[in-house]
């Protein structure tokens, strides 16, 4: 048997037919996984008990490399993959799923694409998301400003959906006067799975690198069927579940708006692209902290972990709350110069912290509260303001890149016209 035949095994009674699957760096050293019909790969675990036969040989049909097409009367859209489910291409002939290793696979993951417009791809790197690290945001960031800057319509990244969020905001912060769109997309599910939401967040992310957006944005599957996607800020989103394909939600704020192959549906303000030249502030301070605050966790812990370090930032309870016993160590940091922002692990909602007494004890030992962005995103933030910024607690307290509300969104993400 080779990879791509078409097999049938029998065992315990039972028949299972199907495409032979390539083994991989984990598969059993005794199964055999094959393609069913229905789309989905199932592993058999071979043993004397199972007869196997070959039912049709397979035979690959061409040798030949696809080429990426190009129509002058097209835009064109810069696509660059970073890794990730969604970087990655299916054979169609034997089924099987690679990580696209070329341009051109990576191009080719998705034909339908070329109907809409150009595609200029290239692997900028392959990696994990959670392998990922701030000197890579700032690889992309210069990457997508130099295609932006090379006349690109705008620019689709391919990512791993894990970190997206955080690549996101980073960017966002990163690149000033935008004059196209920069959009994350990813995949929840494999190319090569019926449910899969590859093709449809490709495809939508694609139509929205075609708009008059200047924001980096991601875009994701809006609900569990295949109806279409929202356009998320990246400074608000956040990954919700582990493996819905509608994982991604606006945090204490509408989604831009919505996207399907009838096009683009704005529920709100966005900034629109300039005419500019885009610039690159890559800079980051790496030595800021996030701390997560429990019950029971004591100052001293508190103080290993931020010892040294450059700059804090702590995802409290409620408005934004720590253990009393905290604060004296948080005003010796303030005192030091280091600034201290607060969160909240509620995640909906906004920082106050002249509510209660600790709030305002905090507020009088120096800490900078952090309104309502998420406690990932301030991280980052902080990151880029202590390598950017002068005046540390008013940059912090500015709305730079959409992560700080003006206002409160009370609007149900289920409405009828967010569907």
């Amino acid at each position: 048997m080779k990879v791509g035949d078409l097999i049938e095994i029998k065992k315990d009674g039972k028949v299972y037919r199907g495409v032979l699957m390539p083994h991989h760096a984990f598969s059993g050293r005794n199964i055999i996984v094959i393609k069913l019909e229905n789309g989905y790969n199932i592993g058999i675990k071979v043993d004397k008990n199972c007869k196997i036969k070959v039912i049709k040989s397979f035979e690959r049909r061409s040798a030949k490399k696809p080429k990426i097409p190009f129509d002058e009367n097209k835009k064109t859209v810069a696509l660059i993959g970073t890794g990730g489910t969604i970087a990655s291409y299916v054979d169609y002939e034997t089924g099987a799923v690679h990580p696209a290793a070329t341009a051109e696979e990576l191009a080719l993951a998705v034909p339908e694409i070329f109907d809409l417009c150009n595609i200029d791809a290239k692997i900028l790197f392959q990696k994990f998301s959670e392998n990922l690290s701030p000197k890579d945001w700032q690889k992309m960031a210069r990457e997508v400003a130099r295609q932006l800057n090379n006349k690109k319509n705008g620019v689709v990244i391919a990512h791993g959906t894990d970190t997206m969020a955080f690549s996101s905001a980073a960017l966002s912060f990163m690149l000033k006067n935008l004059n196209g769109p920069v959009v994350f997309t990813g995949s929840q599910r494999s190319s090569d799975r019926p449910s899969s939401d590859a093709f449809l967040n490709l495809m939508n992310s694609v139509r929205v690198a075609l708009s008059n957006i200047g924001e980096v944005v991601v875009v994701m599957h809006n609900s569990i069927s295949s109806t279409g996607c929202y356009i998320h800020r990246a400074t608000k989103v956040r990954k919700m579940h582990s493996s819905r394909r509608d994982a991604f939600v606006s945090i204490n704020s509408n989604p831009i708006g919505f996207v399907n192959e009838n096009g683009i549906e704005f529920f709100g303000g966005y900034r629109k692209k300039t005419d500019g030249k885009v610039k690159v502030m890559p800079k980051l301070n790496e030595n800021v902290s996030l701390v997560y605050f429990y019950p029971g966790m004591t100052r001293e812990e508190f103080e290993r972990i931020v010892e040294w370090k450059d700059g804090v930032v702590i995802a409290g309870t409620g408005l934004g709350h720590v253990n009393e016993d905290w604060i004296p160590s948080i005003k010796r940091l303030t005192r030091q110069g280091i600034p201290v922002v607060m969160t909240t692990q509620c995640l909906y909602g906004r920082v106050n912290l002249n509510v209660y007494s600790t709030g305002r004890k905090l507020l009088k030992a120096g800490v900078i509260g952090g309104e309502d962005m998420l406690p990932e995103v301030a991280w980052i933030k902080l990151m880029w303001v202590l390598a950017n910024e002068k005046n540390v607690e008013e940059a912090m307290k500015k709305n730079i890149a959409g992560e700080i509300s003006e206002r409160r969104e009370i609007r149900s993400l289920h409405a009828k016209n967010f569907i």
